[in-house]
């Protein structure tokens, strides 16, 4: 087992054109509920499952343990999962020494573009790209867990870079 340590921010700038690569993932969640979670994901042709333990700083690190599976046990597992499927597709983009994951939701979460760079240690420094919004490191509306039963489109009118229409606004 292994600990996830990351920050997470809003995006609000151009980063397409920046990425190394990309894949389309889909989600869900066999279990969630007091911060631990029990994830099956597909991502391209491969599989994973992954299990998380509660954050105990705040939301910018917990335990994480993930093993591949086949394809065939990962479309089983997601028929097993909790309502609400995560659609998106993750861009992986290098920035400053660090990879930058930036994930543009679709479906229920359609509009929600965030990135993610993990650290090897809470306090690594690391350079922000000009893409990067506000931090919603610890902020669970943010959680993949969370946008699954509460979708991204019944709330984000609430947020100051999202006007009336749900389009992102760039600062």
């Amino acid at each position: 087992m292994s600990l996830e340590i990351e920050h997470k921010f809003l995006v609000s700038g151009e980063y397409k054109s920046h990425a190394a690569s990309s894949s389309h993932i889909k989600q869900g969640y066999i279990c969630s509920g007091h911060g631990r979670t029990v994830r099956v994901r597909m991502r391209d042709d491969k599989a994973y499952l992954t299990i998380k333990g509660p954050s105990l700083d705040g939301g910018l690190s917990r335990y994480e343990f993930e093993v591949e599976i086949s394809p065939d046990d990962g479309e089983r597992l997601m028929s097993l999962c909790e309502p609400g499927i995560i659609d998106k597709r993750r861009y992986l983009v290098p920035f400053g020494g660090h990879t930058f994951e930036v994930d543009e939701f679709y479906g229920e979460n359609e509009g929600l573009t965030m990135a993610e760079v993990e650290l090897s240690s809470p306090d690594e420094p690391f350079e922000k790209p000009p893409f990067i919004g506000r931090d919603v490191t610890g902020d669970r509306r943010f959680y993949n867990s969370s946008l699954r039963s509460y979708p991204f489109r019944l709330w984000r009118d609430s947020l100051p870079e999202y006007g009336g229409d749900g389009a992102q606004r760039d600062k």
